[in-house]
C-alpha cells in the first residue's frame, strides 16, 4: 500500500471517528499529516499547520503558526517583519481547499484551483509568533458531473481580532497523466 494510500485511509478513519452521531458532519481536529493527505501544497507553501473542525459542506477552522523561519519574511520586510497579506488569503483557500477536498473520494486526481478572490481586506500586521485562527464558511457550493465550484467567506484573526477577510472562490478540476488539465476552471459562480 502506498503511502498516499496509508494517509487517506488514516484520514477517513480520523473523519468517521470525529463524527459524533448527535453532530452528523462534524470532525476535527487534523494534524498536519492528515493535512498533507488532503492538500498538495508542501513546504514553504503549506500555510495551515492545524484543523480543530470541520463540518461537512459548511465550515472549517484551522491554525497557522506564523515564525520567523518563514522564507517571506527575509524579503517583507527587513528589520520589520509583516506576513504578506495574500498569504493570509492563500492560507484561508487553503482551508476552504482542505473542506472541499474532504468530499472527494479521489482527490488524488483532482486539483483545486483558485477563480477570485473579492473584498479582501488588511486590518491588522501579522508578525513572527502570531498564531492566525483561519475560519472559513461556504457561501455556495455546485457540484456538476465532473466539478465542484465554491464560493468561501474567510476570516483570519490573532488574539481574538480581525486581521484579515474576504471572499474566495475555487473549482475542484480533474487532473490527467499528462499533468494539464482536462478541463479549465469555469468563472466563478455566485
Amino acid at each position: 500500500m502506498s503511502d498516499t494510500t496509508n494517509a487517506n485511509t488514516a484520514l477517513n478513519a480520523s473523519l468517521n471517528a470525529n463524527q459524533p452521531t448527535a453532530t452528523a458532519g462534524q470532525a476535527g481536529p487534523l494534524d498536519i499529516n492528515q493535512i498533507q493527505a488532503i492538500l498538495p501544497h508542501r513546504y514553504p507553501f503549506l500555510l495551515i499547520d492545524r484543523v480543530l473542525e470541520i463540518e461537512r459542506k459548511k465550515k472549517i477552522v484551522a491554525i497557522k503558526n506564523v515564525t520567523i523561519n518563514e522564507p517571506f519574511f527575509a524579503g517583507h520586510f527587513p528589520g520589520y517583519p509583516i506576513m504578506p497579506g495574500v498569504l493570509i488569503v492563500e492560507a484561508m483557500a487553503q482551508a476552504g481547499g482542505a473542506m472541499l477536498l474532504t468530499e472527494v473520494e479521489d482527490r488524488n486526481n483532482k486539483l483545486i484551483v483558485f477563480t477570485g478572490i473579492e473584498k479582501a481586506r488588511f486590518r491588522r500586521p501579522v508578525v513572527p509568533g502570531d498564531q492566525l485562527r483561519i475560519e472559513v464558511v461556504t457561501l455556495s457550493w455546485k457540484a456538476g458531473a465532473s466539478r465542484i465550484a465554491v464560493r468561501m467567506e474567510g476570516k483570519a484573526f490573532v488574539n481574538g481580532k480581525l486581521v484579515c477577510d474576504g471572499t474566495v472562490s475555487a473549482q475542484l478540476v480533474n487532473l490527467n497523466r499528462g499533468g494539464k488539465n482536462s478541463e479549465s476552471p469555469a468563472e466563478p459562480t455566485e
